[in-house]
């Protein structure tokens, strides 16, 4: 019997340290798992059923209407699929997503200025406050960009355009930091 294809992770660790003036960095995150989540189940009960399943550890980001990703680093364990999947029967429908996706973290006092050179979402803390999401394209390529923290932002990618965005995320980098950053 021929040996089975094993998974390879795309970016495999990738990093980017800007200048230090700019704090700006880039990281290719674990590939955990991404549950994509539709239905008419609230997001409160929802993290409820996950902390049930032994996913507490996951995070809820809103992808649309009624339609959620759950995101972790761990692996998902078949087990906490079915018992995820169990929960909310007859309330959503779970849908594994995690060898079809990648997520990038960007970090650093010029993430917003990296990120305005690639999308229109506005970015300001005031609009758009942490843990929230938008489903957008970065040049050509749609991703999901959630706000993580103040400085810090992850966006999710179908894995076929991963290495495309990274590199794309690297020379907005370069021209962020050439403008000077913040």
């Amino acid at each position: 019997m021929p040996d089975l294809p094993q998974h390879r992770p795309v970016l495999a660790g990738a990093r980017y340290n800007g200048m230090a003036e700019s704090g700006l960095r880039l990281e290719a995150l674990p590939e955990g798992h991404l549950l994509h989540v539709l239905g008419t189940i609230e997001p409160a009960t929802l993290a409820a059923e996950l902390v049930k399943a032994g996913l507490a550890n996951s995070s809820i980001r809103t992808a649309g209407f009624r339609q959620w990703f759950i995101a972790g680093d761990a692996p998902l364990a078949s087990a906490g699929l079915d018992a995820l999947t169990t929960a909310l029967a007859g309330k959503a429908f779970v849908m594994d997503q995690s060898h079809g996706r990648v997520r990038i973290g960007v970090s650093g006092r010029s993430s917003r200025v990296l990120l305005s050179k690639g999308t229109a979402v506005d970015l300001a803390p005031s609009v758009f406050p942490e843990g929230g999401s938008a489903m957008t394209m970065v040049g050509h390529i749609s991703v999901q960009i959630v706000r993580t923290g103040d400085d810090d932002f992850e966006l999710t990618v179908l894995r076929s355009f991963a290495e495309s965005l990274w590199d794309e995320l690297k020379h907005m980098a370069a021209s962020a930091e050439k403008d000077g950053g913040a």
